[in-house]
C-alpha cells in the first residue's frame, strides 16, 4: 500500500525525506541548487513532490 502525500511539501518535510537539515535546503535555494521550489504569495516556500523525486533521480544519474 502506498502512502498518499499532499502534492506540496514544506522545507521541513523535504529535509526529513532526504535526510538533510532544513538549513541545507535553504542554502541550496540561495545558491540555485537542490530541488525546484515555489514561493507562495505569503512568502512561504513549498516543494512539489514530483520535483523532489525528479531531482533525486537526476542526482542518481549524475553519480553513475
Amino acid at each position: 500500500m502506498s502512502v498518499r502525500r499532499p502534492s506540496l511539501a514544506t522545507t521541513t518535510e523535504v529535509a526529513e525525506y532526504i535526510q538533510k537539515p532544513p538549513r541545507t535546503l535553504e542554502q541550496w535555494r540561495y545558491r540555485g541548487a537542490g530541488p525546484r521550489w515555489i514561493k507562495l504569495a505569503n512568502r512561504e516556500v513549498r516543494y512539489r513532490w514530483t520535483d523532489v523525486e525528479k531531482w533525486l533521480d537526476d542526482q542518481y544519474a549524475a553519480a553513475a
